[in-house]
């Protein structure tokens, strides 16, 4: 997907409060960016940031870290945050490949929501959830590693499933129609919306390690 340059992003990156300029300064130590012990809890791929924000509205005893790749899309999750004061939440703008560079066991939970399906089999070790990728996630959880997983597109969900098992997780609540199972804890993103509003099946995962 080819993302259009958005004027001025850049500039309202580096001046949002939210967004962490050197992240790999803080490699180990992000308790002290939050000025306590609460739990740490990531989202790969926030996109404009609705789930995200909206969880550390939610839940002010967790803190939140949003990482997003592009300039283009993560100043629209600062655009939102203009007016807001979260103090359990914080935006990178990095790449994914990088992550064990900026955490190191100190993540309690990994939320990968829409991810990129890379469709085709030559670009299988992009997606989020290949064997390339878990073996990066093992570095950065604390303790017991957990990754919440939420796509639309079910062949990347199959995928899903059996690298996630292969790779040793344990999975719970597997739902392939998650606004019409009983889970009752769910903060759409942007993304979600839109597909549900066209009756598209969302899918759903939690998977333990």
């Amino acid at each position: 997907m080819r993302l259009k340059n958005v004027k001025g992003a850049d500039i309202a990156i580096k001046n949002s409060e939210y967004v962490i300029k050197n992240p790999e300064e803080y490699r180990g130590k992000w308790n002290k960016v939050f000025n306590n012990l609460n739990p740490i809890h990531i989202e790969i791929g926030m996109g404009k940031g609705d789930f995200i924000i909206g969880m550390a509205k939610k839940y002010p005893s967790i803190n939140f870290i949003g990482i997003e790749m592009y300039d283009s899309v993560i100043v629209k999750a600062v655009n939102k945050l203009e007016d807001e004061e979260i103090s359990n939440l914080r935006l990178i703008r990095m790449d994914a490949r990088l992550i064990e560079d900026v955490f190191e066991q100190e993540i309690d939970l990994i939320y990968l929501n829409f991810s990129d399906p890379w469709p085709k089999n030559r670009n299988a070790k992009r997606r989020l959830t290949h064997e390339r990728f878990l073996t990066r996630y093992d570095g950065i959880f604390k303790e017991n590693k957990v990754i919440f997983m939420k796509t639309d597109n079910i062949d990347l969900f199959a995928f899903s499933i059996e690298s996630l098992s292969n790779f040793g997780y344990k999975l719970r609540n597997v739902t392939l129609d998650l606004h019409n199972s009983d889970f009752e804890d769910n903060v759409m993103t942007e993304y979600e919306k839109k597909f549900s509003s066209r009756g598209v099946k969302i899918n759903r995962l939690e998977a333990y390690k």
